[in-house]
């Protein structure tokens, strides 16, 4: 229940103005946000690099429904991409993309983000690094997964994500399990229905082992996308004979196990940067029952 109204609250024009208006907010916020400018983001990427773990970055912004707002973000990303080159990091650090960042909402929007994806997609083969393409809701995986395909002949290199919280992606892991396809596969971090997503915690548990094992059984690049201690531990043992996946977690949340993991495995943090922090906030917030004590225990205690 109380996932569901932070999921809700994530997509609320009211709750956001509030949170963004409360003046303790931003400092809490820091924790799972590198910061609003693209100097804040170089920073904290150098920083990891060096703890030896490797980067994909999210430049943060969604549900863009003005095409300038969405070139903005094209920019942006060509921008941190040619930085990342600049600063020799780009190596080790890649670039997430929302396509309802870059056009996906507007008008004949599957077209507007293909286009503009593929800008950043040259610009990160001119950095000399990657991209994978972020899942939103369940409305937008057709169209996502349409936009890889038509990416990859380009740029076979480009990742995708999968959501093992919906019924589907079993099936979607066994598409894209082939040799050259970095898959990532996370839980799920929106509010859907019953009828496209498993409601139980258990059953979206299950479905991620199922998932994995479909994409270790396969010949791509696995991307293992949580902070589940039971999930880390099968992955572990589901890779064990295989050099070619990594880990993926997110800033601000279990740094310690993180740079444990790294000591034996590949691990890459998604960081986000920028201002349109709140609805990826929000939803960080629901996940963990945990992220959702540390905001109020530093509201309270600043």
């Amino acid at each position: 229940m109380l996932r569901t109204a932070l999921l809700a609250a994530a997509g609320s024009p009211a709750c956001r103005s509030l949170v963004e208006r409360t003046p303790l907010t931003r400092p809490v916020v820091h924790r799972f946000v590198a910061g609003s400018t693209v100097d804040d983001a170089l920073a904290v990427t150098a920083n990891l690099i060096g703890s030896g773990r490797a980067v994909t970055l999210d430049h943060l912004g969604e549900d863009t429904t003005d095409p300038s707002m969405a070139a903005a973000t094209v920019k942006a990303y060509a921008e941190l991409l040619t930085l990342l080159a600049d600063h020799g990091l780009a190596p080790d650090a890649e670039v997430s993309v929302k396509l309802s960042a870059v056009g996906l909402r507007l008008p004949d929007g599957d077209r507007v983000a293909l286009d503009n994806a593929r800008r950043i997609c040259a610009a990160a083969a001119a950095a000399g690094t990657t991209v994978t393409l972020d899942m939103e809701d369940h409305t937008t995986t057709d169209a996502a997964l349409g936009v890889l395909r038509e990416l990859r002949a380009d740029f076979p290199w480009v990742g995708a994500v999968l959501q093992a919280y919906l019924r589907r992606t079993e099936q979607d892991c066994r598409d894209l399990a082939y040799a050259g396809s970095r898959v990532r596969l996370c839980k799920g971090a929106y509010a859907e229905p019953a009828s496209v997503a498993y409601p139980d915690k258990s059953e979206v548990d299950r479905s991620y082992v199922r998932c994995l094992r479909v994409l270790m059984d396969g010949a791509g690049h696995p991307m293992v996308a949580t902070h589940d201690p039971r999930m880390i531990a099968i992955a572990a043992e589901l890779g064990k004979d295989r050099p070619d996946w990594e880990f993926q977690m997110l800033y601000g949340v279990r740094d310690a196990e993180q740079r444990r993991l790294a000591r034996d495995h590949a691990v890459r943090v998604y960081l986000p940067y920028g201002d349109e922090w709140y609805g990826y906030f929000m939803r960080r917030l629901a996940e963990r029952p945990a992220n959702l004590a540390f905001f109020l225990r530093a509201l309270v205690t600043r």
